[in-house]
């Protein structure tokens, strides 16, 4: 039993569970899947709570966390493999909330919105390119795009706070990122010029989503006033309000529209409020399902004419467009903020504890990890 302790480093050592634990409580709010010409997925993009975004490649992923190659992947104190990511940006002061990419292929730009009030853009060849170490990347990839929130003018000339971004939305056609801000209102940002455009004004509490339906240059916000409203976006105004306060039963608490999503028609509309999903037909302007779980909706996506869903719990869920759950499958994050499919049927599911898991299209888990 004569271990030597005369090398013992006691700084590293807190120092290490420090940055364990920093990784427990790390949130993943968005995960998406980079453009490629590779049908099959080959890079995911994270937004996190600590205000970094990162790159991990898949393939990558599936080889080392199954033991494959000279390097065992390292663990977490909760036994999750920690990835290590292709590229590492510290994208904004506090946390990142969301992230998008404008325009298709090596051309396009990564865009990212957070607490700060900020959107920035960087260009994805070029942190794809990058040569620089990656823990030193951080800031050193400098981006061609940063907006601010406009602050609002009180009494005596002072200054509100500068609102925070909760989510944005693109159009490249009409060269348009939009965000769901603080204050309760959406912006419209011209991209080429770096100004505001349009913004729209008529929530009375701040938003929690936004999306772009750019079939009818409109877009749909979702707000902690329990509404979601469709504006036109060449007049700023609002053309129709969904009242889910409408809907609240008596004892329900939760009324904030969390999450919305469009199909690929642009013809339905699903939204999360608390326990809630409904699904509107934009044409015939009503609600065609209303179902009820017993916990909230964080997410959502189409997949054809099916809705996947995740929220406050370990699963992903599968509703037909009647409401009607077709499938659950477990997934590794406690609490889940973001889901995104893949054309070929791959899902990523992210949340809490800053971790990702990777679902094929039949259901069995690619890859699971805690992003670095």
């Amino acid at each position: 039993m004569g271990s030597d302790a005369r090398d013992w480093d006691e700084d590293g050592y807190r120092n290490s569970i420090l940055k364990e634990r920093e990784i427990q409580t790390r949130t993943v709010f968005r995960a998406i899947f980079a453009p490629s010409q590779n049908p099959n997925p080959d890079v995911i993009v994270v937004a996190s709570s600590d205000g970094t975004l990162a790159s991990y490649s898949i393939s990558s992923c599936i080889s080392q966390l199954s033991g494959f190659g000279n390097a065992r992947p390292r663990k977490s104190l909760l036994g999750l493999p920690v990835a290590e990511p292709n590229c590492f940006l510290q994208g904004h002061d506090g946390p990142a909330y969301d992230v998008k990419f404008y325009g298709d292929g090596e051309e396009s730009l990564l865009l990212s919105c957070g607490d700060d009030g900020r959107i920035r853009g960087w260009r994805w060849k070029e942190i794809t390119q990058s040569e620089v170490h990656i823990p030193l990347q951080g800031n050193h990839v400098e981006p061609v795009l940063d907006l601010v929130n406009p602050q609002h003018k009180g009494p005596w000339g002072a200054l509100s706070p500068v609102p925070e971004n909760n989510a944005i939305a693109v159009n490249a056609q009409w060269g348009s990122v939009f965000a769901a801000a603080g204050d309760s209102c959406a912006y419209c940002w011209d991209v080429e010029k770096s100004k505001i455009k349009m913004v729209f004004k008529g929530h009375s509490d701040y938003l929690h989503c936004i999306i772009a339906r750019n079939s009818s240059n409109q877009i749909i916000t979702g707000s902690e006033d329990g509404t979601a409203r469709i504006w036109d976006c060449q007049s700023g105004k609002c053309i129709q309000v969904i009242d889910a306060k409408k809907d609240k039963k008596p004892k329900e608490i939760f009324s904030c529209v969390s999450c919305i999503a469009l199909d690929a028609s642009e013809s339905w509309l699903a939204y999360g409020r608390g326990r809630s999903l409904s699904v509107w037909n934009l044409p015939a302007c009503e609600r065609v399902t209303r179902v009820s779980t017993h916990a909230s909706f964080q997410d959502i996506v189409f997949d054809d004419n099916q809705i996947l869903a995740v929220g406050a719990e370990p699963l992903l869920s599968r509703f037909d467009i009647n409401g009607v759950i077709l499938s659950q499958i477990q997934c590794a994050p406690q609490s889940a903020f973001s889901v995104s499919l893949h054309p070929s049927g791959v899902t990523a599911v992210a949340g809490y504890g800053g971790v990702v898991d990777v679902i094929s299209q039949f259901g069995s888990h690619l890859c699971t990890f805690r992003g670095r």
